[in-house]
């Protein structure tokens, strides 16, 4: 059974802040061959007790949001557990736990917000990077691009082939015209 620190110790140390949002095929192999048992046992809700402590918490939101994103890119299954993940994030923020977390491994608390296509959620995540890591600056610019992109659209047309959902004319113009990263520097222009 993998436990916590082995989560944290491949995710933290091996991967590292210069891998963590790298679209890497090598890294998403590894990801599927070491984790996939325990990715399944947070599906099956088998990762309760990862929850009753910080760093545990940050393992099971390494799981549960960031791990399927590398296991199943360009695929539904990315967003399965997204639910789970914001739920347990919101519960360890409202208890400080993501304070007990250096950076830059707090940030992991907060991406399931990021990630949510729900624009309290967004404009919390941009919160909680300004407030509590606020010399994160590229996180900070990221969630406010992920921010944009709910507030224009109600939800990330990147997913949407993923999904199953069609594009109306405006997602697609934007995906046409760069998308989330003609988002990004748009704002880092204005800053």
């Amino acid at each position: 059974m993998t436990t916590p620190e082995e989560v944290l110790a491949f995710w933290l140390d091996e991967v590292g802040p210069e891998g963590w949002y790298k679209s890497d095929d090598g890294l998403d192999d590894t990801i599927r061959s070491r984790f996939t048992p325990v990715y399944e046992q947070a599906t099956e809700g088998g990762l309760s007790l990862w929850l009753t402590y910080p760093s545990g918490t940050l393992a099971y939101l390494v799981v549960t949001d960031q791990f399927p994103r590398n296991m199943f890119r360009e695929d539904s299954r990315a967003y399965d557990m997204d639910r789970f993940a914001r739920a347990a994030a919101k519960v360890s923020i409202a208890r400080g736990w993501d304070l007990k977390i250096d950076p830059p491994a707090r940030q992991f608390f907060y991406l399931p917000l990021m990630h949510s296509e729900n624009l309290s959620d967004q404009d919390r995540c941009v919160r909680l990077f300004a407030e509590r890591m606020p010399e994160a600056t590229a996180n900070l610019l990221h969630a406010r691009a992920h921010r944009e992109v709910i507030r224009d659209f109600g939800r990330f047309p990147h997913r949407n082939a993923a999904l199953g959902r069609n594009s109306g004319p405006k997602e697609q113009s934007f995906l046409d015209e760069g998308g989330y990263g003609a988002t990004v520097r748009r704002l880092q222009a204005a800053a």
